[in-house]
């Protein structure tokens, strides 16, 4: 296995394509020759470059968030103010995926949360991507309080844990279309915490 022999951009056309085929299917239902003829490639090219199934959602989930920080990034870019950046990320977090137009990836976090109790390789890119997510927020905050616009008196990682835990909750039930918690009320529980944690 070795995907040193792929150019940036047909890596990046194979994982587009796995993530797709898995959001729609489920990883359980995805086969690597499913991804291989949507792709008009043989099996065993991905096989190859990927290994295994596994490692291909792994790799999926680790490209789907890369664009989502990368588009994310440009969004929070042109707003000068910590909170305007926190108010921003819970908004996306808030939203069904559509509206926002950016690839949060929900549908293959979900194959990755349930797979992460089974597999070990499943396990560290939960991990990893987990804490790419909480230190955003957290530097966010830290940011914020250094700025005078937050709260000086509750510790920055501790908030972000709490917002980002509520944060990850919120956006199962949104992506799930849950009719007790549309993005209206998220959006009210989320600032209601900021405003509780972090309201100066």
């Amino acid at each position: 296995m070795g995907e040193e022999g792929l150019s940036p951009g047909r890596r990046a056309q194979f994982l587009e394509a796995a993530a797709q085929m898995i959001a729609e299917r489920s990883f359980a239902n995805t086969r690597l020759s499913d991804v291989a003829r949507h792709l008009g490639v043989s099996a065993p090219l991905l096989v190859h470059y990927f290994g295994t199934r596994e490692h291909l959602l792994t790799e999926a989930l680790t490209y789907t968030e890369d664009r989502f920080y990368d588009l994310v990034s440009a969004r929070l870019r042109d707003i000068p103010d910590a909170a305007g950046r926190l108010a921003e990320l819970i908004t996306i977090c808030c939203s069904p995926e559509p509206s926002v137009n950016l690839p949060q990836g929900w549908a293959l976090w979900f194959e990755i949360w349930i797979r992460a109790a089974h597999d070990a390789e499943a396990a560290r890119s939960r991990t990893e991507l987990d804490g790419r997510w909480f230190a955003t927020v957290a530097g966010i905050i830290q940011q914020g309080q250094d700025a005078g616009e937050f709260r000086a008196g509750i510790d920055a990682e501790h908030a972000a844990r709490m917002i980002t835990a509520l944060l990850d909750g919120l956006s199962i039930q949104i992506q799930l279309a849950d009719s007790t918690v549309t993005p209206e009320y998220a959006l009210d529980l989320a600032f209601d915490l900021r405003d509780r944690l972090l309201g100066t």
